[in-house]
């Protein structure tokens, strides 16, 4: 029996009668698709077949050797570079008590590309031991920021209690920033998320929150308000 997927004359009459179904077609080949397979192709000759996003400088310099020299420099550069920021976030990742002495070396001589979360409190603040509390949580969490706190008055004598808690933003030694006080820092519910935020908004942490948890909260508390002015005999 004749094969009716064979490409023959007579094949193609019937197929055009429609005794036979049209001939399947063979699956196109993409321009991207032709991209993609020369890419390939060149990454595996020069690798060996190994994925370079996973080589260590050992490795990458084994491959210097090869035809394209130039591409495997630029990547090495740009390994070496990610090594260097994850050393560097390495460097901190707890909230640091210090003293008025040491402001200078903590603080203002950091260190380049460094942002200092400074926090000027008082043992008799309550909200003050709430800021140190969320500070605590945050500080693992961006290692690549140097967070610390220190009574106000061992840094700044006669430092008023009604500005605490004070924050201060440093970054290479320069202020940037500062929330003083409990209305700046949203009073005395202010949440981990919401101090999140607004140290993001300086810039001194990499934060994934974009949108300004208060919001959310206000709203709620609008919400709860108006159902007990309703309930209110």
């Amino acid at each position: 029996m004749q094969d009716p997927n064979e490409d023959t004359e007579w094949n193609d009459v019937l197929r055009a009668k429609g005794i036979l179904p049209p001939k399947p077609k063979e699956a196109e080949i993409t321009e991207d698709d032709i991209i993609g397979m020369i890419e390939n192709t060149i990454e595996q000759k020069a690798n060996g077949g190994k994925d370079m996003s996973k080589m260590g400088l050992d490795e990458l310099d084994e491959l210097e050797d090869s035809e394209d020299e130039a591409v495997l420099e630029e990547y090495r550069r740009k390994r070496i570079a990610e090594l260097q920021q994850l050393a560097r976030k390495a460097k901190f990742g707890s909230l640091l008590e210090i003293s008025g002495q040491d402001y200078v070396n903590e603080v203002t001589k950091a260190g380049e590309g460094i942002y200092v979360v400074l926090h000027l409190y008082s043992r008799g603040v309550p909200f003050c031991s709430l800021v140190n509390q969320h500070l605590s949580q945050l500080a693992p969490r961006f290692p690549a920021t140097k967070f610390v706190r220190a009574i106000a008055t061992t840094c700044i004598p006669n430092y008023p209690e009604r500005n605490l808690p004070t924050i201060f933003i440093y970054y290479e030694g320069q202020l940037r920033k500062q929330f003083v006080g409990m209305i700046e820092l949203g009073g005395t519910n202010l949440t981990c998320d919401e101090l999140e935020y607004m140290l993001g908004q300086t810039k001194a942490i990499e934060s994934g929150i974009t949108e300004d948890p208060r919001k959310e909260r206000a709203v709620k508390d609008k919400m709860f308000a108006e159902l007990a002015d309703n309930n209110d005999w």
